[in-house]
């Protein structure tokens, strides 16, 4: 199981990497000093999942600024990943790996594998450069996920990584004022965001 603001779980997974049309593995270590958005969906070749990878991909550039980068995994295999985007036209452009968990090892490990169904639920984590895990989110199977919300997120955790003492209120985004916790502000938020 995942807890929020402790050191993410060592994985070692087999990816597919379609910028080269290449199979690789990762681990946890390869993204020291960066954060990591582990993006894990169902499964390839369904609906709701390539519409949430386009998304994703629409803003990676974004990510890349924060010095985030974007892994994507399912219990698929890397060749059905292959087959897949080389099948379905609108994820033609795709610019980030795909992990496969194909035994649903790590998804049993993080308590999001579907036993009835052998596969991953719609769960994202966003850990920080250290390996720390700072944001999880598990949504239901029938919607997809915001690209834009989890790239406010990563910018909001981002800022306090970078900024310490500071905190983003709700809805926060890039530029918006901050908040520094005291004692001397306790029942006066409105007053401070005013």
């Amino acid at each position: 199981m995942f807890k929020i603001d402790q050191k993410f779980a060592d994985f070692s997974l087999e990816i597919y990497d379609p910028e080269k049309d290449e199979v690789g593995k990762i681990t946890l270590e390869d993204f020291k000093g960066r954060w990591l958005v582990l993006f894990f969906y169902p499964a390839d070749f369904t609906f709701v999942c390539p519409t949430e990878l386009v998304d994703l991909n629409r803003r990676i550039d974004e990510f890349k600024k924060l010095n985030a980068e974007i892994v994507v995994v399912s219990t698929d295999t890397v060749y059905t990943h292959k087959a897949w985007l080389e099948t379905e036209q609108i994820l033609k452009d795709i610019k980030y790996k795909m992990a496969a968990d194909h035994n649903g090892k790590f998804s049993k490990e993080l308590e999001i594998y579907d036993e009835s169904s052998g596969m991953a639920q719609r769960a994202v984590f966003i850990v920080d450069p250290d390996g720390i895990l700072r944001s999880a989110e598990i949504v239901a199977d029938a919607i997809g996920r915001s690209a834009g919300e989890i790239l406010r997120q990563v910018k909001a955790l981002d800022f306090v990584h970078k900024n310490p003492g500071h905190v983003c209120p709700a809805s926060w985004d890039e530029g918006a004022q901050t908040l520094e916790p005291s004692i001397k502000k306790s029942g006066k938020v409105y007053k401070e965001l005013k």
